[in-house]
């Protein structure tokens, strides 16, 4: 038997890893020449499928998946029966704890994905969580070295990456480095909050949830406590020493430095990860923190569980929680770390992907300091992306300094000291819909703050997919799930459980259902997304090109072309802006009015096409365009008339 074969109980502890055996003689898969060519597709690993679902869907070979697969028995579902039907209360107490998805089931839903037109797929934690909770996000580990059993055995996430290893697609992991469980408990078993940097007392490590710390805080022995393993206390035990272990309470004033490195992250455990400078006017000088930064041991301990995870999986990128909350030198030592061993396996281009709240210019310093690949979570681009495809936000202006719009926060990088307008296409992951929605009070999906929003998904579409940035669609988009917080008023507890609805129905189904599955390959959403995916999987310039927000003009003269602003606070406009790579120019096109198709002039570089030139339909919303050539004009240089469907979107090349 070998490490690659054989069915393993975790290691207790990181010298029990025979790293020799683990990576003897396998051949690990390679990382993608550019992260910009990839399209990822994050979903939650307990809310996405259980494997018992049929019809609607094919397996990877392309075969109708049936009940007589055996084994399943969750149907389709269909909006007319079975939209609505769920008793709310238990409806949403079952979306507040484990729905029952596993890995298993996603592997049993790769050819759904592939035909999606997604290229990577990024798991929520898979990690075991602390025994008892409710953390069916993944979020609050107790043992870094394991899987949780909801979700499957770390064979089960093997087979997953190798499955979908064949299958074309990459797999990325949602990793915590901040913090723990809620895996101790503090004197009296009761919160203790943040308070000038002090270290409070601790009772114990905790045997399950709400145990009031019965096992010592202090490196476990099994032998005198035996029920400590496995879901007792926290593992690898290394991570038993109290050092490992910041102590400083609950944080409770976000934005406050250090409070929000130190603190712990509502019940779960910050872990310690070293010293800097804990003066509040120091933080923003990343150069010195990063100089001064002392490393601790519990963040050597934890790389070397995530190279673990490298070896053991074959994973190919990890998302990076809570970075915000991290000190930017620990940050910048486990990247180093990460990177260094993930190339010695021969993966040259293993992609980290920092979760950067706090605004684009620390998502830029942060990245550019600390040898993250990407951000994500930058808080203005959902806001951006989502409200500018509803007509609510300005697309933007180049002729301005301000940055107002969506456009403007991918050009002018020199303002960034970025030398190179691909810069942020290369950094940034762009999505539009999450798991979290930081910073709004009652969460909603896209399409869960009014009827008129479904209409309007092919704008927001168009935008993520073929503009700037690394684009992320957030599971169940290509179905239209509308996951809202119907409560008004200050009860906004457990809110973002609407967001998280299940694609396999089970109890707590998007629509308000129950027992019906949502993996319909031929919803109309699911095949806009397949087109505009293999468009820019066929045409390079729609991944890496550069990007230019195009004026437009509903007469034509060249003194009336403009870039587009709201009216009134509204923009039911045309948003139109072109991909240039080596010499190939595309013009994109979304209509952010749902009610009516407009047609106007719109630029386009008059070098690559001059008057008399023409430029061919590639994509739209309205099937009869498609192939159709569109005659170059003279107009602020060049031109075209173009008709865009409403709420539709189109591409010429």
């Amino acid at each position: 038997m070998t490490w690659e074969t054989e069915e393993r109980q975790a290691e207790r502890y990181l010298r029990d890893i025979d790293w020799t055996a683990l990576t003897r003689g396998r051949r690990y898969h390679p990382s993608p020449a550019d992260w910009q060519d990839e399209v990822l597709y994050f979903l939650l690993v307990d809310r996405f499928s259980d494997g018992r679902e049929h019809d609607g869907f094919r397996d990877l070979a392309g075969r109708p998946v049936t009940a007589a697969d055996g084994g399943r028995t969750t149907p389709p579902f269909v909006l007319e029966r079975d939209a609505g039907r769920a008793d709310f209360t238990s409806w949403f107490a079952a979306g507040r704890s484990w729905c029952g998805g596993t890995l298993a089931g996603i592997r049993d839903k790769l050819g759904y994905l592939k035909r999606l037109g997604v290229t990577a797929i990024w798991l929520s934690p898979v990690f075991r969580q602390v025994t008892g909770s409710d953390d069916y996000h993944g979020y609050g580990i107790q043992n870094f070295l394991d899987v949780d059993p909801h979700f499957g055995t770390r064979e089960d996430l093997r087979d997953l990456v190798q499955a979908a290893h064949a299958a074309g697609l990459r797999v990325i992991l949602d990793i915590i480095l901040n913090h723990g469980g809620d895996i101790f408990s503090y004197q009296g078993n009761v919160p203790w909050y943040y308070y000038q940097g002090r270290r409070w007392p601790v009772d114990g490590f905790r045997l399950h949830r709400g145990d009031s710390g019965s096992l010592p805080f202090a490196p476990v022995d099994t032998a005198g406590y035996p029920h400590a393993w496995p879901g007792g206390a926290v593992w690898p035990g290394e991570l038993q020493t109290p050092a490992a272990w910041s102590c400083q309470g609950e944080i409770r004033n976000w934005d406050a430095f250090p409070e929000y490195l130190d603190g712990d992250f509502l019940s779960l455990k910050d872990i310690h990860h070293g010293t800097e400078p804990t003066d509040p006017a120091l933080a923003g000088d990343l150069q010195r923190r990063i100089r001064e930064f002392r490393l601790a041991p519990a963040l050597v301990w934890l790389s070397e569980v995530y190279r673990f995870w490298i070896a053991w999986a074959d994973v190919d990128g990890f998302r990076i929680d809570t970075v915000k909350h991290m000190q930017p030198g620990a940050v910048r030592f486990f990247c180093n770390v990460i990177h260094e061993f993930a190339q010695s396996l021969g993966k040259e281009n293993f992609c980290l992907i920092g979760e950067v709240t706090g605004g684009r210019a620390h998502a830029v310093d942060i990245v550019s300091t600390t040898g993250l690949d990407a951000a994500l979570g930058i808080n203005d681009i959902p806001d951006r992306l989502e409200f500018l495809a509803k007509g609510w936000r300005s697309p933007g202006n180049p002729e301005t300094p301000e940055q107002e719009g969506y456009f403007d926060l991918f050009r002018n990088s020199v303002l960034d000291h970025k030398e190179s307008h691909q810069w942020y296409g290369r950094h940034v992951v762009t999505m539009f819909d999450d798991h979290d929605q930081v910073g709004v009070r009652h969460k909603f999906r896209f399409c869960g703050d009014s009827p008129g929003s479904y209409r309007l998904l092919p704008v927001v579409l168009g935008l993520n997919l073929l503009t700037a940035g690394i684009p992320c669609l957030y599971y169940g988009t290509e179905q239209g799930f509308d996951g809202a917080d119907p409560r008004r008023g200050d009860d906004a507890s457990f809110s973002d459980v609407f967001l998280r609805e299940c694609m396999f129905g089970g109890r707590f189904g998007s629509l308000g259902s129950t027992g019906r599955h949502f993996f319909n390959e031929h919803h109309p959403v699911y095949r806009l997304i397949r087109a505009l995916c293999d468009l820019r999987g066929n045409h390079i310039a729609l991944r890496r090109g550069r990007q230019y927000l195009r004026q437009v003009s509903a007469s034509g003269p060249d003194r009336d072309f403009y870039y587009p602003r709201p009216l009134g606070g509204r923009l039911l406009w045309v948003i139109a802006w072109s991909r240039i790579f080596a010499g190939r120019e595309y013009l994109c096109a979304v209509n952010t009015d749902p009610e009516h198709d407009l047609s106007l002039w719109i630029t386009v570089d008059h070098s690559l096409h001059p008057p008399g030139s023409a430029m061919t339909c590639l994509l739209s919303t309205d099937r009869k365009q498609m192939g159709r050539q569109v005659e170059v004009v003279a107009g602020n240089g060049s031109s075209v008339r173009l008709r865009i469907p409403a709420a539709g979107v189109v591409v010429l090349g």
